[in-house]
């Protein structure tokens, strides 16, 4: 019985996928102030928010993979502002809690009273006396 290249080819590649899937695979999540059952979707809106509220991109705070250097590593605590950007995170979160919380429905991080954007106005202010 003969095999169809296409067969080979698609179990080939199926193959590959496979054994790079299984080999590198994707970050997980290292969240310390989000709450761990939060969606992707929810997650990645917010960090668009903290992206346009700054004026930056997602290597502001996230470093390059090693293994992949056109891909991100999200889950790295390497680079100090992602440990700035959660100091402020809280900070953010404490001041709602504590003057917006009417909602009842609501979960901290879902509070948007004070924002990044309240303070930063689309501006990084990395350094200092800012």
């Amino acid at each position: 019985m003969r095999i169809p290249k296409t067969f080979i080819i698609v179990g080939t590649f199926a193959g590959m996928l496979f054994v790079l899937t299984a080999a590198n695979p994707l970050p997980k999540r290292n969240l310390q102030v989000l709450p761990d059952d939060i969606s992707d979707s929810q997650l990645d809106s917010i960090m668009k928010q903290y992206n346009k509220a700054l004026g930056v991109s997602c290597n502001f705070c996230h470093i390059k993979r090693s293994d992949y250097p056109d891909s991100l590593d999200y889950a790295s605590d390497k680079d100090p502002m992602k440990t700035t950007a959660r100091k402020m995170m809280r900070m953010t979160i404490e001041i709602n809690q504590k003057n917006f919380m009417t909602d009842e429905n609501k979960r901290p991080h879902e509070l948007n009273e004070v924002t990044c954007y309240t303070c930063h106005r689309g501006e990084a202010w990395i350094e200092s006396g800012q």
